[in-house]
């Protein structure tokens, strides 16, 4: 079994139970698993990093993406668009999504995400068209596995096209029983319910304007006979809002609730910006989990999320950088740190950095169900972060390294990321795949996607 240390970091945050911050720390690791956590550790090892002058942190923990949108980023005609116009022209652009553009996108956002310190993600992949689409989400995890990333992939749907009054093309759409079988074969094939498991799968129909209502009852009975967790976007706009009340006579966790969604702990929300206080204390008492995007949000101008409120109930929270048409960036530091600055907006102390760093780890392990990440402590996975906060972009910062980390620094770039006690970037370089390979292959995938939707 390979070992790998370690040691003399400028600070070790362990966000344990007891938060504990050890300077000069070490990390001992066999395997998949961390074994030793201290300073000075006497142990030997297959592999030994010296970590002097950088920040040590758990790998963070990404719950929401739209892995398939990195080919889409930055578009002239709806940068300045709000979430529903934005959908519809951009829709008749990912209907021509193919095998190809799937595995390159996904390589590109997950790269990101290793590179800024992200070690778990999910991804929630909704989109299939009628042709070449039927094995998107093998795709996908054949991707993240090439690169060595921790994987939820979650098999979305759509049910109701343009001609149910949707808003997706006809074309991207399938019948729920068609929905459902994939759904079996996915979560047979890939779904490991295991501790250290790289490859979880989870169920989630896009969202509440996009798909039946049968096909979110019937989910909802089928997660749970499968063991397996649920996710949607819900809540997102005050479009969304008025559309639930106008076809389900509804709000919007109140229609979920209604279809089953909200009941043991066994689904998170993407967003949820529009939810009042008697919401988020039941969504507490069930424990189900948001995904807070606060770039998405502002870049979409959909609203702020009411995070303080929901930690005040007990609601799980973690950090997603959603979809790269939305953020422009799978930048899981970034996101913390757009996570610290937007909350401050009513009371500057509603968000202390410590607090974003944890909804980043501790909470996004939550939000996905794994007790087995999230945390540098023995018995749990070897995911780290290791950020270099040395240079100059740092200079000042040294009375607090961890808070540095979103108060300071130019370059988001790990310069070490471990996951599963392997090493996935090194120097600021991913190592299971050429970066400028990808690049290439990525570029040459959009290019094809906007020639073939004329745009």
């Amino acid at each position: 079994m390979k070992t790998l240390l370690i040691k003399n970091a400028e600070l070790l945050a362990t966000m344990d139970d007891a938060g504990r911050e050890i300077k000069g720390g070490d990390v001992y690791i066999e395997g998949p698993e961390i074994k030793k956590v201290g300073k000075g550790l006497k142990v030997k090892a297959d592999t030994v990093i010296d970590a002097a002058g950088c920040v040590v942190m758990p790998g963070m923990v990404n719950t929401h993406h739209h892995l398939y949108q990195t080919l889409t980023r930055n578009l002239p005609k709806v940068q300045d668009a709000e979430l529903f116009d934005w959908l519809v022209y951009l829709y008749d652009i990912w209907k021509h999504v193919n095998p190809e553009a799937i595995y390159a996108s996904t390589q590109a956002g997950l790269g990101e995400l290793l590179l800024t310190g992200c070690t778990t993600s999910s991804d929630h992949l909704y989109l299939f068209p009628k042709k070449d689409s039927g094995f998107f989400i093998d795709t996908q995890i054949a991707a993240a596995r090439e690169l060595g990333m921790r994987f939820t992939a979650t098999r979305g749907s759509m049910s109701r096209g343009r001609s149910k009054g949707g808003l997706p093309p006809d074309s991207v759409v399938q019948s729920e029983d068609f929905i459902m079988k994939d759904c079996e074969r996915v979560i047979k094939k890939f779904h490991d319910p295991a501790r250290f498991a790289m490859t979880n799968v989870a169920m989630a129909p896009c969202s509440p304007f996009s798909v039946t209502t049968e096909l979110l009852k019937i989910t909802a009975e089928m997660a749970k006979k499968w063991g397996v967790r649920m996710h949607t976007h819900l809540a997102e706009t005050k479009d969304e809002e008025a559309f639930c009340k106008k076809l389900f006579k509804m709000r919007p966790l109140e229609y979920m609730e209604s279809v089953g969604w909200v009941e043991e702990g066994n689904s998170w929300f993407a967003h949820c910006v529009y939810i009042n206080e008697k919401e988020a204390k039941r969504m507490g008492h069930t424990h189900t989990g948001v995904a807070h995007c606060p770039c998405s949000n502002l870049r979409l101008g959909s609203g702020i999320a009411p995070i303080p409120m929901f930690l005040k109930h007990n609601v799980p929270v973690g950090l997603g950088v959603d979809g790269s048409a939305s953020n422009d960036s799978s930048d899981m530091l970034g996101e913390a740190r757009q996570c610290m600055l937007v909350h401050r907006l009513e009371n500057v102390k509603a968000m202390p950095a410590r607090k974003a760093l944890e909804l980043a780890t501790r909470g996004g392990a939550a939000v996905l169900g794994r007790s087995d990440i999230g945390s540098i402590e023995p018995g749990k996975a070897a995911d780290l972060a290791i950020f270099d906060v040395s240079g100059l972009d740092y200079i000042g910062s040294k009375a607090d390294p961890l808070a540095s980390l979103l108060f300071c620094g130019a370059s988001h770039r790990t310069k070490y990321t471990v996951v599963n006690g392997k090493v996935v970037v090194k120097n600021g370089r991913l190592t299971r795949v050429d970066e400028r390979a990808l690049t290439a292959r990525a570029t040459a995938a959009a290019a094809s996607l906007y020639r073939k939707a004329g745009v």
